[in-house]
């Protein structure tokens, strides 16, 4: 069990190393001597996991999707927008998912499986779940749909990338929300879905990493208050000894004292 979780931790060394690389040089471009160099890790480790650069960019393109959960409870509208907003967040934030949307936009595959795949299927599923619930009106065929909606994020957030390095992303592919979903969805479904998402995920982070700040200060406080207890104790311990070394000698003196008395 300890060799199998080295080899899977080796394995998410390297993806995740080659996903920064890939995310900042495009995959042309893409050294495997500094995907090694990031992952810290040999060039037999590398090879024993994936056969080529190619396998390795396959995988980031795999684990992309990871980064989105589509919500199979309540409305499957809004878990479909609420998956958009996660992946346009994390774009952002997570490289694997700037990674994957770079080599899919490169076009690095186009013998192999298609770059959007598992974003079409997902997304189609999704409306095909809306269709049975009745969110989706009945003539819109799923995969058709899909397919705009995906190559229209994949569009909107090129552009936003262009004008504020995706900064106005969550709004933009809101507004792509506002304009598709009166051709999808029931009007009546339209007036409780939010374009926006159910969760601000950056106010989210912003709110964590403050709570989190917090808690390192008390525990640093805490800390230091520990180390001012202790070092109070030391110096207590240190003048009760000079005290009772004070005393000793006065007692000391006094018999050798009396002593020189007695033979006076």
């Amino acid at each position: 069990m300890a060799k199998q979780a080295r080899a899977m931790q080796t394995w998410r060394s390297i993806v995740d190393a080659a996903a920064s690389v890939f995310d900042d040089y495009g995959y042309e471009r893409a050294a495997i001597s500094e995907i090694l160099r990031r992952a810290k890790v040999t060039k037999g480790a590398l090879y024993f996991h994936f056969a080529s650069k190619e396998a390795i960019a396959q995988a980031i393109m795999d684990e992309q999707t990871s980064t989105v959960d589509f919500a199979q409870e309540g409305s499957p509208l809004q878990s479909l927008v609420d998956g958009g907003q996660q992946f346009a967040y994390a774009l952002r934030h997570n490289a694997m998912a700037r990674a994957g949307t770079r080599l899919s936009i490169e076009g690095v595959f186009l013998g192999g499986p298609h770059p959007w795949g598992d974003w079409i299927d997902a997304t189609a599923g999704m409306l095909e779940l809306g269709k049975e619930r009745g969110e989706v009106l009945p003539h819109v065929d799923p995969m058709v749909s899909a397919k705009i909606i995906v190559a229209s994020f994949t569009g909107i957030q090129l552009i936003s990338e262009a004008d504020t390095g995706r900064a106005d992303l969550r709004e933009q592919v809101a507004e792509m929300w506002r304009h598709i979903l009166p051709s999808i969805a029931h009007p009546g479904v339209i007036a409780h879905i939010k374009p926006e998402g159910r969760v601000d995920l950056a106010a989210q982070a912003r709110e964590k990493a403050e709570q989190a700040e917090r808690e390192a200060q008390e525990i640093a406080a805490a800390a230091e208050a520990a180390r001012g207890a202790a070092t109070a104790g030391r110096s207590g311990g240190s003048a009760a000894r000079g005290t009772r070394g004070q005393l000793g000698g006065e007692g000391a003196d006094e018999p050798a004292g009396a002593s020189a008395g007695g033979r006076i």
